[in-house]
């Protein structure tokens, strides 16, 4: 690693992944990717594993290695963990790892919830950034996504937008990269979002991917990530209010159910892969 990477220079300038300063490409030959569902990859299925998704850090990961002779790559996140497991035991797990590059994205199952504290969110998180910047390792963070447009879950977007300038806040304290998700115009199509209005698609998977890259350094050969699909007809307002109906009855219902409970989707999920090995070569 140079200075400006293990912290006796000047940070690396956290960069956005679609303005026009871009940082210096560079390999990374250890990936430990932690979080909660969106770093697992719901709803990317993966065809070969059942009940797997792929997911874009897994997609990111391919994209990765090959710029290193050696590449392996660990992820440790798991569906509806918040930011205690994710900055606690799965940050320690990461360590444990010595990797040369952490993707840390969570907070959102946090969030959701009305009582949520962003600041001491942001606290937490930043503890875990620390420590594994203090490694050497380099961080890749994640602010939300815009809600705005999203129902029931906008009104959550004062608390997303305090989070994600905390998440810039974080980032250029201790050196990392900021993929910005809030800028992402193309996730403000709901083609772009499974039937639970939650979880990303596979295209959705894969253009983050491309984003995470380019925010990496690196110039994706597929250049229309950032690009929004074709215009479709709006739907008419019976359609909206029986598709709303279908969405509150089999996803939010039972997502409700679950907080009551104190129960999560993810109590008897572990990591699709908890130590770093290479990927399948194509």
């Amino acid at each position: 690693m140079s200075d400006s990477d293990n912290g006796a220079g000047m940070p690396p300038r956290p960069f956005q992944g679609t303005g026009s300063i871009r940082p210096e490409a560079r390999g990374w030959s250890r990936y430990v990717a932690v979080g909660d569902s969106f770093t697992e990859g719901m709803s990317d299925v993966d065809p070969q594993v059942d009940n797997g998704y792929i997911g874009w850090a897994d997609r990111l990961a391919t994209l990765l290695a090959p710029h290193v002779e050696e590449f392996g790559y660990a992820n440790l996140a798991v569906r509806g963990r918040k930011l205690s497991d994710i900055a606690g035991p799965q940050t320690a797990a990461a360590l444990d790892l010595r990797p040369d590059l952490v993707s840390i994205v969570g907070g959102g199952n946090d969030i959701l919830r009305p009582r949520a504290d962003i600041d001491a969110l942001a606290a937490r998180l930043e503890e875990a950034v620390a420590r594994l910047r203090a490694t050497g390792a380099d961080v890749l963070m994640a602010t939300p996504s815009d809600p705005r447009d999203a129902p029931v879950i906008r009104h959550t977007r004062g608390r997303m937008a305090t989070y994600s300038a905390h998440v810039w806040k974080i980032a250029q304290r201790n050196g990392c990269y900021v993929l910005n998700q809030w800028s992402f115009d193309f996730l403000r199509d709901w083609r772009m979002w499974s039937e639970d209005r939650i979880h990303m698609t596979s295209e959705a998977h894969r253009r983050v991917a491309l984003a995470a890259y380019a925010t990496l350094g690196h110039d994706p050969s597929e250049a229309d990530w950032h690009v929004p699909l074709p215009p479709r007809p709006r739907a008419g307002r019976i359609e909206v209010i029986r598709d709303n109906a279908q969405w509150a009855k089999v996803h939010a219902g039972p997502w409700v159910q679950r907080r009551i409970q104190g129960r999560s989707s993810g109590d008897s999920v572990q990591p699709k892969r908890p130590v770093i090995r290479p990927l399948p070569r194509p």
